[in-house]
């Protein structure tokens, strides 16, 4: 099954003045977000496999689109996230289905790596929903100047029987970090962790 979309939006957001200091360079993030056709809205399935192949295939679509949005390689993203809303004939369990099984290793055959688990978050909501797509960097979880996160909009979805789907990713972590941890030059990248 492939998944039925009714939009696709893409937001860029570019950091340039924090607290009154600039940020140089900008810190960059964007999202890709997919709103498609919920297939089994409004009843129970016990097979959820049907999303899971959506998963896949956005997978793919969502971080090539994001990594675009930001003109850079995929191997030159820092962070990522991903994240979807059903809406109210769904339930959260079709959102994990999209997001847990098989969505990250497109997403890291985009961005040629990916060591880190790929942060999440879903819910169920309706139209006009916030969606908050938590950010951590792409290969060492440690790295706290990436502890993050995008907050998308669309003001049309999720409808009843829609799910909004977004995967995020940066160029860099926060703008201004100062707190400390591991540091993007100290990455690993082996565990996932460091």
């Amino acid at each position: 099954m492939s998944a039925i979309i009714r939009k696709i939006v893409t937001v860029v957001e570019e950091t340039q003045m924090e607290m009154g200091r600039s940020v140089s360079p900008p810190t960059r993030r964007a999202a890709a977000i997919a709103v498609i056709e919920n297939p089994f809205a409004g009843k129970y399935v016990e097979d959820l496999s049907p999303l899971i192949a959506i998963g896949e295939e956005l997978g793919e679509l969502l971080s090539k689109r994001a990594v675009a949005a930001l003109g850079i390689d995929g191997a030159k993203v820092q962070s990522y996230g991903k994240a979807a809303a059903v809406g109210e004939n769904g339930e959260l369990e079709h959102a994990a289905a999209i997001l847990h099984p098989k969505m990250g290793a497109p997403v890291r055959k985009v961005l040629s790596k990916g060591a880190a688990l790929i942060p999440s978050s879903k819910k169920r909501s309706g139209p006009g929903t916030t969606l908050d797509i938590p950010l951590g960097h792409k290969d060492a979880a440690f790295v706290r100047s990436h502890f993050d996160g995008m907050e998308v909009q669309i003001n049309d979805a999720p409808r009843a029987n829609e799910i909004m789907v977004a995967v995020a990713v940066t160029d860099s972590g926060r703008p201004l970090p100062r707190v400390g941890g591991l540091t993007v030059a100290e990455i690993k990248g082996e565990d996932g962790l460091r």
